[in-house]
């Protein structure tokens, strides 16, 4: 119920004004006890609430997905186990689970998908990570290309793609070891990139701490840097860079 609602059945005396005060207190999520959903999220920043699922107890997870199921009409879980695609299954038998990207989704049929950004990785065992952003990116509306294994030990793989990755309206730089892929990559394009740093890399990597060293330390221009291993974040600003360019902001 919004607050035109509240306040037409305070004018009409069919709800009172301590009801109506209770009502707008807990206006814009929904009290669950343990969770407190944000159902007005989309309205307010134009994305639909997101479950981060790992550490949420099996009731906890179900009564959430399904509560956010009946709000939005489609509902995204990100870094889901196998387990809990299992628990949501048996509820939501429509249910669609990807392991490497350990993306648990229900989405509406038939979505348009607006724009376009390139998702690009140094390696295939970044894929995991660049595949959680460009999911991400899918369902709130965003093409994704993806271009995979395209890192500086073999330049040329990347060259190749150039002329692609420069239609993107964002590009996403995936990578771990030294993560010097951000840097090519925003040397070569007009668009922001987004690095995204990942801990794949042997010991001295720190478990992709000299990835993020390396992205933040850039000397290329229009690199803005996530956390590690943050596809998620990621595949959600390269959204919202997109939406500007289709709307021709």
């Amino acid at each position: 119920m919004d607050i035109k609602e509240i306040l037409k059945q305070v004018r009409d005396h069919t709800l009172s004004v301590e009801e109506a005060d209770a009502a707008l207190k807990s206006y814009g999520f929904d009290e669950m006890g343990y969770a407190k959903l944000d159902v007005d999220r989309k309205a307010r920043t134009g994305f639909a609430e997101v479950i981060y699922c790992s550490g949420k107890a099996d009731e906890h997870l179900l009564h959430i997905f399904g509560r956010l199921l009946e709000e939005q009409g489609e509902v995204l879980g990100t870094r889901a186990s196998a387990h809990q695609y299992e628990l949501i299954r048996r509820e939501y038998p429509q249910v669609q689970y990807d392991p490497l990207s350990r993306i648990l989704k229900i989405e509406k049929p038939d979505k348009a998908l607006e724009g376009m950004i390139a998702v690009c990785t140094a390696g295939t065992a970044d894929i995991s990570v660049a595949e959680e952003a460009a999911q991400t990116a899918e369902f709130f509306g965003t093409k994704a290309e993806r271009i995979y294994d395209v890192g500086v030990s073999g330049i040329h793989r990347l060259l190749s793609r150039t002329e692609l990755i420069q239609k993107a309206n964002c590009v996403v730089a995936v990578a771990g070891m030294e993560g010097a892929l951000a840097s090519v990559l925003g040397g070569l394009v007009s668009r922001p990139v987004i690095a995204v740093p990942t801990s794949v890399g042997y010991g001295a990597n720190f478990g992709g701490m000299a990835a993020l060293l390396t992205m933040i330390n850039s000397c290329a221009n229009g690199i803005s840097v996530v956390n590690i291993d943050n596809g998620y974040g990621a595949g959600y600003i390269a959204t919202q860079i997109n939406r500007l360019a289709v709307k021709g902001v």
